[in-house]
């Protein structure tokens, strides 16, 4: 009854009136359920009985993509060949020679997408980035763990060289672990939705979804949500929810913030029947979920209709169709899932280039601006971020003072320490760089790891590596 009334944000529904009017909603044992129906001989044995002629048989192991079309002239039998030919003939657009470091990196990508069965993955994606980059639709040059493919940037997926930033493909597909393929694709934000239609246009409208997600209450704000419904003065609990702290970005649970913060000792220790039944109604609640709405990014792509293989519901204030089946349960379940991110970032760069190519009749490639441009790093130096993606908050430009960044690898770093966690080291990081403290290494043979980063082990690539060399 509480969590009925938690949608209540004004605090003027009758609880008695919004309330459950049975308080027989559980599953019952099977003796409740022989004294409920005692009157029908067998029926309770009878359920048994069903339930072992039912054999249903669902194939969690296998992939649920949609077919990508080969084009007739092509001179490729399968995916995979057509999958090795795109490829090839990418790898030779982005490089004007081909060495053998390139060609071992490559032919090892190439083999383990295709042993894995990620072939139509990657015809897929590029197939709708490309499209998108056709239409004149900003695509970002990749995030995340994507970026260490050379194949996805040889496919035109990604615009960034791993090989130059030493990024591992490991990190993003590994044999040994056996999980969906995840990239990441920023498009436009005002243009996001023609990227999607682009999808439905071509595998069918009904074949493509987006997916619903779950909001959950957390300590503080299912606190909150309670004491409103209890009638709790605002102050009262806010002198609760204000010393509830964080820690590597997640909230502390009620009974952890209890046990660990000494301010909030007297609500542990509280005899006031309104506190006491707003722990034990918050504690019931905390981790469940409060609503579901759509996700901003996720979209699904089916062979066939997405219902055939996923239940779908509304979502939203337009009531659009979402799975009923989050990320996580997508993933699990072989559906081809995607995160389709409209970043204003993207939109803004592309109307500044219309805006110059208007006014002064310049034509800026965004993609030719050089990475070593000192008087881009003066400006950064100076913290004038103010529109930079990830560089634009007060706490990052004070930081950026102080590091006086000088290459991209410095903006690099600084972007993967500004996180819950490594954030503590960022001092360090700039003290090394300006030589105020020596650059240490636990053992000589993390030197040639950790030797641009400071000392200081900033990215994953950096654990897989020292891994590997110990």
């Amino acid at each position: 009854n509480i969590l009925l009334l938690l949608s209540d944000k004004t605090g003027n529904k009758d609880y008695r009136n919004l309330r459950y009017r049975t308080d027989e909603i559980y599953f019952k044992s099977s003796e409740q359920m022989k004294q409920l129906f005692g009157t029908y001989q067998g029926a309770i044995e009878n359920t048994l009985a069903v339930e072992e002629k039912i054999n249903v048989n669902l194939d969690f192991e296998k992939f649920h993509y949609p077919i990508f079309p080969i084009p007739k002239d092509a001179p490729a039998k399968n995916l995979d060949e057509y999958f090795e030919l795109l490829s090839k003939k990418g790898l030779d657009k982005r490089f004007k020679t081909i060495n053998k470091n390139i060609e071992d990196r490559f032919n090892y990508e190439v083999d383990i997408i295709k042993s894995m069965g990620y072939s139509g993955y990657f015809l897929i994606t590029q197939d709708f980035i490309n499209a998108a980059k056709n239409k004149g639709i900003p695509v970002g040059p990749g995030r995340g763990s994507a970026a260490g493919s050379l194949v996805a940037y040889a496919l035109g997926i990604t615009n960034v060289n791993p090989l130059e930033y030493d990024l591992l493909f490991e990190r993003f597909l590994n044999p040994s672990r056996k999980s969906m393929p995840d990239i990441d694709i920023d498009f436009a934000d005002d243009q996001r939705g023609e990227v999607i239609d682009y999808v439905k246009e071509k595998y069918g409208e009904k074949s493509v979804s987006q997916i619903v997600t779950f909001n959950r209450l957390s300590s503080k704000a299912v606190l909150r949500d309670v004491a409103r419904v209890l009638n709790i003065p605002i102050p009262t609990v806010n002198n609760i929810t204000k010393w509830i702290p964080s820690k590597f970005g997640r909230v502390f649970s009620i009974d952890q913030a209890l046990d660990e913060v000494p301010e909030l000792k007297w609500v542990k220790e509280s005899k006031d029947e309104a506190i006491q039944n707003l722990l034990k109604y918050a504690r019931i609640l905390e981790g469940m979920n409060r609503n579901a709405s759509k996700h901003a990014a996720g979209v699904v792509i089916t062979p066939g209709e997405v219902s055939d293989l996923v239940p779908l519901a509304s979502a939203g204030a337009n009531g659009d169709l979402v799975t009923q089946y989050n990320m996580k349960e997508l993933d699990s379940a072989g559906i081809l899932k995607m995160d389709f991110l409209g970043l204003r970032t993207l939109t803004i760069i592309r109307d500044t280039i219309d805006l110059i190519e208007k006014t002064q009749g310049k034509k800026v490639d965004i993609d030719s601006i050089p990475i070593d441009d000192e008087i881009t790093y003066k400006l950064f130096s100076k913290g004038q971020t103010t529109g930079v993606f990830q560089f634009e908050s007060a706490p990052m430009k004070e930081h950026l003072k102080n590091l006086k960044p000088t290459s991209i690898k410095d903006l690099s770093a600084m972007n993967a320490l500004y996180r819950p966690g490594p954030m503590e080291f960022i001092g360090d990081f700039i003290d090394r760089k300006h030589g105020r403290k020596p650059i240490e290494y636990l053992h000589p043979l993390l030197e040639e790891i950790l030797s641009e980063t400071y000392g200081i082990i900033v990215y994953q690539e950096q654990v897989i590596q020292i891994a590997n060399k110990i």
